[in-house]
């Protein structure tokens, strides 16, 4: 491609505006697009031009599904969409022996071609002035910026997209399992090798080879409030790299704008209505897919919990989430009409973060991927914890064993067993109404608090990000 090439984006690009400007470059995957769009959100509130590339289709469903925050109207942010060859996009196998989503291998291989145009961009910054370009990029796109650190001004920065426990406790398994602080909690989880195929460990072990090359420090959408011990472990393991932990990345106070946007959606509207801490709200995020088994046992069992419910009844995304349609799981005969005095069941998109921030939420059956964790913390929401792959099964152990504000609904090593309706039962009524429950909340409840306090100012801002904002605007 020709590196003069200039990328569709979306309206004058204010290269001018200051010294610095960031490159913001996101796996195209949900959980990673939205982490990587708030950070941006949260560095253009510094005055530094914020510079967000992708796929065409990955730039609209970052957009699309975004939560208290309006990209189109952000000052200092600046989209770009770079074209991408054909790729396959088959839809997601409910039925594999496994949850990881396979589906989306061929996609991620695919991401490569991102690497020249990206490189593009950072050139034209440099050539505009901009004394330094700053590239922010997901911890799996570091092939796509494998050359930047050649380029005169240019610095490349890690995000993780996962928990420190998970980036720890993967290192320590590395060296062979060490007693250190901290570690007695991963005594019940197996080799960190049974939560991911081998396709996916091959494509891992090519973005690290080029890591230690390419990165001149690591982000974390984490607190120290939330993961202090296992922050400070992954530092000591980073030969000198500077590390910030600069979340949470979403919003922890949700605005009148956002909630006049939303007002119209059917689960906030059902969720006015009733009783504070009333409603456990169900989703597995968007890389999992359950099987119909799965889907009738979990039906069954908030069904029987006699307990309100929000369950969002997904599929796990394809690579483009606008292209064909997906599969619409059976419920049990007559099951919508039993439930609807109790329950939603929603099969499109769901505004997770005002969910959870609902006074009438009072607990999460989750997957326990970071996004979905930090969301949860972020507004005092306890969870029971049900996860499915990659680094779900630490962050529950971090949920469950370390803050204790929730409770395991299948444990990891029984991953291959099926979770009745009795398991989903038992889990929920323990978490909605039992003492053990109220613990849990009156902690996770505390927890959102402390960390609220840890990064608010006046202003909204952290003291890590501030410390992070200085070092690249030196």
């Amino acid at each position: 491609m020709d590196e003069n090439y200039t990328p569709k984006s979306d309206g004058q690009m204010s290269f001018h505006d200051a010294q610095v400007a960031v490159v913001m470059v996101p796996l195209p995957a949900q959980g990673h697009l939205n982490q990587l769009l708030h950070l941006s959100r949260l560095i253009t509130s510094y005055k530094i031009p914020v510079h967000y590339v992708d796929a065409t289709t990955h730039i609209r469903q970052a957009k699309f599904r975004v939560h208290d925050f309006d990209p189109l109207t952000a000052k200092n942010l600046h989209f770009h969409e770079f074209p991408m060859p054909p790729f396959e996009n088959p839809p997601p196998n409910h039925n594999a022996s496994h949850k990881l989503p396979s589906h989306l291998m061929p996609f991620l291989y695919a991401t490569i071609h991102l690497h020249e145009p990206m490189c593009s961009l950072v050139r034209q910054l440099l050539g505009a002035n901009h004394r330094r370009v700053i590239v922010i990029y997901d911890s799996l796109m570091t092939w796509v910026v494998k050359d930047v650190p050649a380029i005169p001004n240019a610095e490349c920065y890690r995000f993780n997209s996962v928990s420190a426990i998970h980036t720890f406790s993967a290192i320590w398994e590395a060296r062979g399992k060490p007693f250190q602080a901290g570690t007695e909690l991963f005594e019940d989880i197996p080799s960190i090798e049974n939560c991911a195929i081998p396709e996916l460990w091959d494509f891992l072990n090519k973005m690290e080879s080029l890591h230690r090359k390419v990165s001149s420090g690591e982000l974390f959408n984490s607190s120290r409030a939330i993961e202090g011990l296992y922050l400070d472990l992954v530092a000591q393991e980073m030969n000198g790299l500077n590390l910030w932990a600069i979340g949470p990345f979403n919003p922890l106070l949700l605005t009148e704008q956002n909630k006049d946007s939303n007002k119209h959606h059917q689960t906030l509207l059902w969720l006015d209505k009733q009783e504070k801490n009333s409603v456990i709200y169900v989703s597995f995020g968007t890389t999992t897919s359950l099987s119909n088994e799965e889907i009738e046992e979990l039906a069954i069992g908030l069904e029987k919990s006699m307990l309100k419910f929000i369950w969002v009844l997904r599929d796990a995304d394809k690579a483009d989430v606008f292209a064909g349609e997906e599969r619409r799981a059976q419920l049990p005969e007559g099951y919508e009409e039993r439930i609807k005095e109790r329950g939603i069941i929603v099969r499109d998109w769901a505004p997770q973060l005002e969910i959870l921030a609902h006074p009438s939420t009072g607990g999460f059956m989750s997957h326990c991927g970071w996004n979905s964790c930090m969301e949860s913390i972020s507004m005092g929401v306890p969870i029971a914890a049900w996860p499915m792959h990659s680094d779900q099964p630490r962050n529950s152990q971090l949920v469950t064993k370390f803050l204790k504000i929730g409770l395991i609904v299948r444990h990891w090593e029984r991953r291959d067993e099926l979770v009745t309706s009795e398991i989903v039962e038992n889990s929920v009524r323990t978490l909605m109404g039992s003492p053990a429950g109220d613990e849990m909340r009156k902690r996770a409840s505390e927890l959102s608090v402390i960390v609220k306090q840890s990064v608010m100012d006046g202003g909204g801002k952290s003291t890590e990000m501030d410390s992070f904002i200085a070092h690249i605007t030196r």
